[in-house]
């Protein structure tokens, strides 16, 4: 059930957006709300859509109390907010190729000979790829999701914020992840915000755009 305030006023997603540092640490969000969040973020698009993004949504007090000292300046955050959703890249994505396609197949999106011939192609360009190549990849996946993450909260009627600083070389480990599969791409911190948050500026469009 939504607790929290819909809008489908996408303008007012945008505008109203802000990157918030103190929440209402009474406000909580359900597993259902969260899963509905997650499950709008992943309609993100991704490399030959593989999906990489994998996410650790830590909403209870012992996991909270794990990622507390890896998230150095960001204490107030994990402490007040409904929850911290770390946001992972994972490089070994091509193993979920065969159920991504197959559903295609399934769901009529797609002939299964041409299917076929995709994943015949994708395994030879994941053969080759180095794994530097691949981080690469799904940190761009990953931030592309995570704006996603940010504008469905949003969307809830829930706050949030994008966290770069914590400990990165040693999160996934922390919550029993393979660090050498999972990337850690940032933190978002969400919930419902304590106060407004602070209006900030934008460089014009001229200043940033360009036209040949």
């Amino acid at each position: 059930m939504t607790t929290a305030q819909l809008t489908n006023d996408f303008k007012e997603i945008l505008t109203g957006r802000r990157s918030i540092k103190k929440y209402d640490p009474t406000v909580k969000i359900s597993r259902e709300e969260m899963e509905e969040i997650l499950s709008l973020a992943t309609l993100a698009p991704s490399s030959v859509n593989m999906q990489p993004w994998r996410f650790l949504v830590i909403d209870s007090p012992e996991g909270k109390a794990t990622l507390a000292p890896l998230a150095r300046f960001n204490q107030t955050q994990v402490d007040t907010s409904s929850a911290v959703i770390a946001v992972f890249g994972d490089l070994d994505n091509f193993s979920n190729a065969e159920e991504i396609y197959g559903k295609a197949v399934e769901l009529g999106h797609m002939p299964l000979d041409v299917k076929d011939y995709i994943l015949t192609s994708f395994a030879a360009y994941y053969e080759k790829i180095t794994s530097e190549e691949m981080r690469d990849v799904v940190l761009v996946d990953g931030g592309l999701v995570s704006m996603q993450i940010m504008l469905a909260a949003r969307a809830y009627g829930y706050d949030t914020n994008a966290i770069g600083g914590y400990e990165k070389d040693k999160i996934a480990e922390a919550f029993g992840m393979d660090k050498d599969r999972h990337v850690p791409v940032m933190l978002i911190s969400i919930g419902k915000a304590a106060d407004g948050g602070h209006a900030s500026v934008r460089l014009p469009i001229n200043k940033v755009a360009q036209w040949k």
